[in-house]
């Protein structure tokens, strides 16, 4: 599967593309010490022209991988990533495995200080939702086996396991359009990643397929991590007066929706229906309760651990990818323009 495992880089080579001594890098590398700042710089950029990565565990492990396996997601305050995280670590756990979390905020750089500490640790394997190409690409190259979970990069040589985001963007969109709603805003907060395109692309599938007008005005990209949805939101609203429905692509964006919708006293769906691309216990317990495409999530962390598995435990063969089908869950925040449900 991939490339084949890159020779590991030692210390003295790093030592010696920064023209210093081994003691000074480790100095340098780790942390520990007085090294000057210019002399660190020079390290640090030696190494990561060669690809160095600390061996931290080498003296306890004597060359061999640990039961350590690195999950890496994209904002533990999403309740999303909770629960992919519970369906990994349970099949983790059944195998002997220990699950090691990093958030990387959204952020590639961050992603990449994940992987590179998960190759010192040696650990068996690794799953990421990624948030771009490196992270996974270090991985590869260093003969770890990864799957990525909900989203591709576009990396090659790993497994991953997603969902169709575009068929769940259009079920939900084409359940406001059979309502008789044509003026349908969708709000997301990212098209850099296949699921807010892929979400993106099923919303307009659907228009096109009822014969609809698409307006780009409807579009809102609020970007990734917005200073103040809240006030994106309102903005946006107030500057289309005829919005008469809302496709949320997440539960984070749906969250700043209802509410916003809420301080407005507007409401749903008398004013405004809302659909969620994600269904969170919250959105069963509010009156009415929010109609939602329904992830496996938990199903997917599982799926996504039970392939790493199989590749520690030595399967070869063609990198795959099994992509998971969402459901459409209706609900009470959904209705015919104009109309109580």
């Amino acid at each position: 599967m991939g490339k084949g495992k890159r020779t590991r880089v030692t210390l003295r080579q790093v030592a010696q593309e920064a023209g210093t001594s081994p003691s000074t890098a480790s100095r340098a590398l780790a942390g520990n010490g007085y090294v000057a700042q210019a002399i660190k710089t020079r390290v640090e950029a030696a190494a990561a022209r060669l690809g160095y990565v600390p061996d931290v565990s080498a003296r306890t492990l004597k060359g061999r991988s640990s039961r350590l396996v690195g999950l890496v997601v994209s904002d533990l305050r999403n309740q999303f990533y909770a629960a992919l995280a519970a369906g990994v670590e349970q099949s983790l756990a059944a195998a002997g495995h220990q699950m090691v979390l990093v958030d990387d905020h959204g952020d590639d750089a961050r992603a990449l200080d994940g992987a590179r500490a998960f190759l010192a640790m040696r650990a068996a394997g690794v799953l990421l939702a990624p948030v771009g190409r490196q992270a996974t690409e270090l991985l590869v190259e260093h003969g770890t086996p990864v799957v990525e979970v909900d989203r591709r990069s576009g990396a090659r040589g790993c497994d991953a396991v997603t969902i169709d985001s575009e068929r769940g963007a259009q079920a939900a969109v084409t359940h406001l359009l059979d309502l008789g709603h044509r003026r349908i805003a969708m709000v997301l907060d990212e098209t850099v990643w296949d699921t807010g395109r892929d979400r993106l692309k099923g919303y307009r599938a659907a228009h096109r397929a009822a014969g609809v007008p698409l307006s780009r005005r409807l579009v809102l990209d609020l970007g990734l991590r917005p200073a103040d949805p809240g006030a994106d939101i309102a903005a946006f609203l107030a500057a289309e007066p005829d919005i008469t429905a809302v496709f949320a692509a997440n539960n984070v964006v749906a969250e700043a929706v209802w509410q916003e919708l809420q301080r407005r006293g507007s409401p749903v769906p008398k004013d405004c229906s809302v659909v969620s691309f994600d269904d969170l216990t919250w959105m069963r317990m509010v009156e009415p309760g929010l109609t939602a495409v329904r992830q496996p999530v938990y199903e997917m962390g599982r799926r996504a651990a039970e392939l790493l598995l199989a590749r520690i435990a030595g399967e070869q063969g063609r990198a795959r990818t099994h992509t998971l089908q969402p459901e459409f869950v209706p609900r009470g925040s959904t209705s015919a323009p104009g109309r109580p449900h």
